[in-house]
C-alpha cells in the first residue's frame, strides 16, 4: 500500500501542480483532497463515475502504472482531449502525435488494438476529423472497463479509500 500511496500522491502532485498553473490565470486553486469512503464507493458503480473524478482518474491510473498498461488511460484521455480541439490546424498535428504515441508499429506507447483498425487510423489521420480515434478509443475504454477496472476495485488499495476509518476518542478530543 505504501508504494501505492508514493505513486498516487505523485500523480495528484502532478495534476495539483498543473492545475494550479492554469488556475492561477482565471484566479482560482483546485486542491484535491482524499475522497470520502462514500465518494470512493461510488467509483464501483460505473467505471465513468470513476473517469469523472480527479482523485478517482489518479488512483486507477496509478493503478495501471503499476500493471504496466498506463498507456491505456493515456491513449484515452489524449482522445479526449483531441475531440475538444477547434483549429483544424491543431487537430492534424495532435492526430500526427497520438498516432506516433500509440498506434503506428513500436511506438513509445503502443496500445494492443488490431490491424483493421490501424489501418483505419492511418489513413483517416491523413484528414483528420474529430472521430479518426473513434474506433480505437472505444475498444481501450472496453478493454479498461472490462478488465483493468474490476481488478483495480478488488485493489488492496481501493478497498482502503472505502474504508470506513472508526473515530476514536483520542481523535475526538476527549
Amino acid at each position: 500500500i505504501r508504494d501505492w500511496k508514493t505513486r498516487l500522491s505523485y500523480f495528484l502532485q502532478n495534476s495539483s501542480n498543473s492545475t494550479k498553473m492554469k488556475s492561477k490565470k482565471v484566479g482560482k486553486q483546485r486542491t484535491y483532497f482524499r475522497p470520502s469512503p462514500e465518494e470512493a464507493q461510488l467509483w464501483s458503480e460505473a467505471f465513468d463515475e470513476l473517469l469523472a473524478n480527479k482523485y478517482g482518474l489518479a488512483a486507477f491510473r496509478a493503478f495501471l502504472k503499476s500493471e504496466f498498461c498506463e498507456e491505456n488511460i493515456e491513449f484515452w484521455l489524449a482522445c479526449e482531449d483531441f475531440k475538444k480541439t477547434k483549429s483544424p490546424q491543431k487537430l492534424t498535428s495532435k492526430a500526427k502525435k497520438i498516432y506516433n504515441d500509440f498506434i503506428e508499429k513500436e511506438a513509445p506507447k503502443e496500445i494492443n488494438i488490431d490491424f483493421q483498425t490501424k489501418n483505419m487510423i492511418a489513413q483517416n489521420i491523413q484528414e483528420a476529423t474529430h472521430t479518426c480515434f473513434s474506433a480505437a478509443q472505444k475498444r481501450v475504454y472496453s478493454l479498461m472497463e472490462n478488465n483493468s477496472y474490476p481488478r483495480f476495485l478488488e485493489s488492496e488499495f481501493y478497498q482502503e479509500l472505502c474504508k470506513k476509518t472508526p473515530i476514536t476518542s483520542a481523535a475526538q478530543g476527549t
